[in-house]
């Protein structure tokens, strides 16, 4: 079922061009916020070895993001499905989004601080502490959204995918 989903989602070209872009401008961005890439002064990317686990999960957390927010697109374009179902791939891209990204790390960090004192630091230090979890539980959800977008598309297809021609 999830072979043919994906074939049929991945036959028109435009979901390959959403899904790439997004996945690299999220995954540049998640490096960016994680600081392991710097544009400035000069552009330099660092994996310390102890940061291995945090690369690996934000190359998935990005790969998923990208996964689900193309069918949601797809299921919209041609299912033609009410507004509630085509959400969950929307809304579950948004939270994985936010879960996905260590917002204590880097840049982003200080502004929160500056901005709400000692309650920043308090969200903050908790999400420092917890972002492998955090992202762990945003792969779950990001999962459980895949699985939710691909039988909504199976169910609102009136086509047999298993009559589909490889």
């Amino acid at each position: 079922m999830h072979k043919q989903t994906l074939k049929l989602v991945y036959s028109n070209i435009s979901s390959w061009i959403i899904s790439i872009s997004l996945f690299s401008v999220l995954f540049v961005f998640m490096l960016y916020a994680r600081e392991f890439l710097f544009f400035e002064p000069f552009f330099a990317f660092q994996l310390p070895v102890e940061w291995i686990p945090s690369f690996v999960l934000i190359i998935i957390v990005s790969g998923l993001i990208a996964l689900v927010t193309s069918l949601a697109v797809f299921q919209m374009r041609t299912i033609k499905s009410n507004s509630r179902k085509t959400g969950t791939g929307i809304v579950g891209s948004a939270i994985g989004v936010g879960a996905g990204v260590c917002s204590s790390c880097g840049q982003i960090g200080f502004v929160i601080i500056s901005t709400f004192g000692v309650a920043g630091a308090t969200s903050l230090s908790f999400l420092s502490t917890y972002e492998i979890p955090i992202r762990l539980l945003a792969i779950a959800i990001l999962s459980g959204t895949y699985f939710v977008m691909i039988k909504g598309i199976t169910k609102g297809c009136k086509v047999d995918l298993n009559d589909v021609k490889s």
